[in-house]
């Protein structure tokens, strides 16, 4: 095997033992994924060198080891192509595989990549560069480098990093994920070395919490950090860093817990957060009451809570405490990725946090939120009556426990009005039976087809719609488009236009048609 792209780490010391495993030179390796290893660095009692990991470490022979190339060199193997023969004309025959290309252009591109001090955003990732190389020597070739990707390297140190970042003096994004890096113990004067970095990602890096913070001094304009897949715990609360921040990405931190997000809840120009995969399960906002807003991320407008353990509506509540939030994502969690009826799910969060504009990455329209709204208010309604609702506003007194599991609820009879005892009376949202609409099939350009009369659920999506009409009629899903009539407004044809909704969504009813074009 060979250490390369950092996955793999040379350690320890070389052995001359010819007991073990054999006669001759080794070196011990501690390997980044511990599996790929029998032991600890010891054998037969002997400690030759240490691992982070019980398994982490193997010998192997030197002439397997791959030690790496200097940032230089590295970029030299991918961007300069050594000189052939001039081409006449601007076209060229390029082989790419099996198949033969005709480019116009190409010498130009060629051209660019050649010159290195041109260069401005750089990938070597994947290319065993294990540091600067000789002093100054990138500033010379490449000097306005302004994105570099040195992802799944051999970098070893943060002092490596310094010595490269400290030749590109316009660096703005920096990404060093899946190098094993050894940080600082102390914090470290470095006024020059960053100062126009702006995109610092450290994903499966191993930093900790405090070498963050230790470091961040350095970051003085930073505004996006990346530290997913690094157990990290957030230990402490910045002071006087990070202050410049605007999106933290935590992903697959699972050591991160509800408590320990509330010590960067003062970060003033926090306006993305990500928290993928860390566990969290409840959130919960002591400084704000219900219908009130935290004092806590003042700025944050964007939220991913994905893969979590979200399982309870609280949480969604307190969402709705965030003063600026406007765009949160939430799939797989058992809240969401458990309930048979993800619409009505997407309805229910939209309806409890009132500012959302983006819910899943999808754009939520006004007349989608009074839809929401409404239905929402609709469904609690008998709950809100039992709990001491009423129409009359003032016999309007719903307990503290109906108020706490929704706290909109109050604000919504407001907004449209307290729901009406017919209302609740017809509402039978869980039998089958009433679900089922009867429509008529038609088909307005296709004459000769026979109009049809079939049985549809309401929550029936348009794409399942679609894929029915696709089999019965033998025709592509992707050639179908859909509106449908209305008795009670004639003469108007409504466009069944987004997949993902319901037929209730857009309102049909009993008796409509349904009109099918291809």
């Amino acid at each position: 095997r060979k250490l390369r792209c950092g996955t793999e780490r040379a350690g320890g010391r070389g052995l001359d033992h010819p007991g073990y495993p054999g006669a001759g030179f080794w070196l011990g390796v501690e390997w980044d994924n511990p599996e790929r290893g029998k032991h600890d660095g010891s054998h037969e009692g002997t400690v030759y060198f240490k691992c982070r990991h019980p398994t982490g470490g193997s010998f192997i022979r030197p002439n397997k080891v791959n030690f790496g190339v200097d940032f230089l060199t590295a970029l030299k193997n991918r961007y300069v192509l050594e000189d052939g023969p001039e081409e006449d004309g601007k076209e060229q025959i390029v082989t790419i595989g099996n198949r033969t290309v005709q480019t116009v252009g190409f010498d130009s591109v060629i051209k660019r990549q050649s010159q290195l001090n041109k260069l401005e955003d750089i990938s070597l990732r994947n290319c065993a560069v294990n540091g600067a190389g000789d002093k100054g020597g990138i500033a010379r070739a490449c000097p306005h480098i302004r994105k570099v990707d040195l992802s799944r390297n051999l970098l070893s140190s943060w002092d490596d990093v310094i010595d490269i970042a400290d030749q590109l003096k316009d660096l703005e994004v920096l990404n060093l994920s899946e190098n094993k890096l050894e940080f600082p113990s102390c914090s470290t004067s470095l006024i020059g070395t960053f100062s126009a970095l702006k995109v610092l990602v450290l994903n499966r890096t191993g930093i900790t919490w405090a070498e963050v913070l230790r470091c961040a001094p350095g970051w003085p304009v930073l505004e996006e950090l990346y530290l997913g897949s690094n157990n990290i715990c957030i230990s402490e609360r910045p002071v006087d860093v990070l202050q410049t921040v605007k999106l933290l990405d935590l992903s697959s931190n699972q050591l991160i817990d509800e408590n320990q997000l509330f010590l960067i809840a003062y970060l003033p120009r926090l306006e993305q957060l990500i928290l993928s995969n860390i566990g969290i399960s409840s959130i919960h906002f002591p400084d704000a009451g219900i219908g009130c807003k935290t004092s806590l991320f003042p700025s944050l407008q964007y939220l991913v809570v994905n893969d979590n353990q979200i399982s309870q509506w609280s949480f969604i509540n307190e969402l709705d405490k965030l003063q600026s939030l406007d765009t949160l994502s939430c799939v797989r969690n058992p809240l969401t990725a458990g309930s048979k009826d993800s619409q009505t799910t997407r309805q229910f969060i939209i309806a409890r946090i009132g500012q959302l504009k983006t819910l899943d990455r999808c754009q939520i329209l006004p007349e989608e939120r009074r839809g929401a709204e409404l239905d929402y208010r609709k469904a609690f309604g008998n709950e809100w009556k039992k709990a001491g609702g009423h129409q009359n506003p003032d016999k309007n007194r719903p307990n503290e426990e109906f108020l706490a599991a929704h706290p909109r609820y109050q604000f919504l009879c407001q907004k449209y009005g307290a729901p009406e005892d017919g209302e609740l009376k017809t509402q039978q949202p869980f039998i089958l039976k009433n679900q089922l609409l009867t429509l008529k099939i038609r088909y307005p350009d296709q004459l000769d087809q026979k109009v049809l009369e079939k049985q549809l659920p309401d929550s029936m999506t348009i794409q399942k719609v679609k894929g029915l009409l696709s089999r019965l009629l033998k025709v592509p899903v992707s050639q179908l488009l859909l509106s449908y009539e209305s008795p009670k407004m004639p003469g108007r044809e409504i466009e069944l236009e987004n997949d993902q909704q319901s037929l209730q969504f857009y309102s049909v009813e009993n008796g409509d048609s349904l009109l099918v074009r291809w």
